[in-house]
């Protein structure tokens, strides 16, 4: 959660109607709480089924990505969009176009005639998953995605540029590690971004002017890192969690083979996934 300083600045010039999609989802959840302090009223969305709203501060509106004309109808009203929704594993070509490239582009499209101006695109460390982890790299680096889900998040990167450029849309993409409660394996000891860090980020994206189109990663104050998260500095983002406190943990579980792709690459098992034939 924001601290204290975040909270006060929030409210202070907090949205009407903030957009969250994806609200079913596991970070969903967790931002349907979190990000209360961040508008009058949380417009809360997934395709999932979720629990009926909490009172004023809350409208439940079901939609699905894929389709136009609902996620326009979605998107009216609203100052701000957080966008989590889409498909959020690796899946067939199929389903990643219907929820997360048709669902990006119909998000913006609802922007753009509704005349939002800041959007948070949930981006993923597998737009650069194919980097092996003896790398490091900024957020300028080369896309290397991993998959189908890398790609379509690829895409909505560019989407967020295209939609700036043309119409002046504002989004930060933020290229969340593995945002759990806690890190699951060794991998994640790199790329786990704290509940309290996501929501603070998040915050910060959305109230910080003059972000044109910035590509952050999600990221704690992990000790081994393999992203350069300099471009966070225009957020005024600091990191206040560490994946540290969970290191005897985690190394209590057994090694994984050199070769695994979890061993080698950023992306880790992403990297092995599919074909789906």
């Amino acid at each position: 959660m924001p601290t204290s300083s975040d909270s006060q600045t929030t409210t202070a010039h907090r949205f009407d109607r903030l957009l969250l999609t994806g609200a079913a989802g596991s970070l969903g959840k967790v931002l349907r709480e979190s990000l209360r302090p961040c508008a009058n009223v949380l417009r809360l969305s997934d395709v999932a089924a979720l629990a009926p709203a909490q009172g004023a501060h809350e409208e439940v509106v079901p939609c699905d990505l894929a389709d136009r004309g609902a996620v326009d109808a979605l998107v009216a009203g609203c100052d701000a969009i957080v966008h989590l929704g889409g498909v959020s594993v690796e899946r067939p070509f199929e389903e990643v176009l219907e929820a997360n490239i048709k669902g990006v582009f119909h998000i913006y499209e609802g922007a753009r005639r509704h005349g939002v101006k800041r959007v948070v695109f949930a981006s993923s460390n597998h737009v650069i998953g194919f980097y092996r982890q003896s790398e490091r790299i900024d957020a300028h680096a080369l896309k290397r995605p991993d998959g189908y889900y890398g790609l379509s998040k690829s895409f909505g990167e560019d989407v967020a540029q295209f939609y700036f450029d043309r119409w002046g849309i504002e989004t930060v993409s933020i290229r969340i590690g593995s945002s759990f409660a806690e890190p699951a394996n060794r991998r994640m000891m790199s790329t786990w971004l704290s509940y309290r860090d996501l929501t603070t980020l998040i915050g910060k994206s959305l109230f910080t002017p003059g972000v044109r189109h910035t590509v952050v990663y999600g990221m704690s104050a992990n000790r081994d890192v393999w992203w350069d998260n300099g471009a966070a500095a225009l957020l005024g983002f600091a990191a206040q969690d560490t994946s540290e406190v969970f290191r005897d943990k985690i190394e209590a579980q057994p090694p994984v083979a050199p070769t695994d792709p979890n061993a080698l690459y950023q992306g880790g098992a992403f990297t092995a996934q599919g074909p789906f034939e």
